[in-house]
This record gives structure tokens, C-alpha cells and sequence, in this order.
């Protein structure tokens, strides 16, 4: 098979950089960026690969969504009284797991 030259523009300490690994390897420089480009391929593959489904099914589900008509804008909420703020923040302390004695999360004072 009739090889094929590709030439790449890089900074010289990223040139040097892969020179010194390249020569820790035992290989030249050009078997040394196709092995790493051949391996980084590899594991992209294998990423698509397992998110195959998944993206597919986000792509449905945004299709499906483009059809949908838009959700109405809601109207502006009254201001809550100071029961109402007091329950609120009581609520939201209580679904973040703060305890009316502690400021950390999950601990009581």
C-alpha cells in the first residue's frame, strides 16, 4: 500500500514535546502521531459506539419537539406574602436537606 504524507503545522515546544516522547518509545515521529491519532480514533469509535442509541433518541425526541407548538409565556406570579415567602424558603430547606438548626446540608447543629 502506497503510503501518503500529511503534513501539520504545530508549535516547537509541542513539536519537541512530541519528539522526546516518540524517542522514549522507541519509534519515529510519524509512526509515533499515527499511533496516537489510531489510538484517539479507537476510543472515539468505541464512545459513538455506546451512545449510538442514546443520541438516536435524543434526536427523536428533538424532532418530535419541533412540532410542538410553543409554551405560552407565563404571567408574571404575584408578590407572596411573607407566609407564603416563609413556607417557600421552609419548603426549599427542606428538599435541599437543611434542618432549622444547621446551614450545612443533612447535619443539625
Amino acid at each position: 500500500m502506497a503510503k501518503i504524507r500529511i503534513s501539520i503545522s504545530l508549535e516547537r515546544d509541542q513539536a519537541e514535546r512530541i519528539r522526546q516522547h516518540a524517542e522514549r518509545a522507541g519509534i519515529d515521529v510519524s509512526a509515533y502521531l499515527v499511533h496516537a491519532a489510531t489510538r484517539q480514533m479507537a476510543e472515539t469509535d468505541a464512545i459513538e459506539d455506546q451512545f449510538a442509541e442514546v443520541d438516536a433518541l435524543i434526536a427523536r425526541v428533538e424532532r418530535a419537539a419541533d412540532g410542538l407548538p410553543a409554551e405560552p409565556v407565563p404571567e408574571p406570579a404575584a408578590e407572596l406574602t411573607e407566609e407564603e415567602r416563609r413556607e417557600v424558603e421552609e419548603a426549599l430547606s427542606l428538599a435541599h436537606g437543611r434542618d432549622r438548626h444547621s446551614d450545612r446540608p443533612g447535619h443539625a447543629a
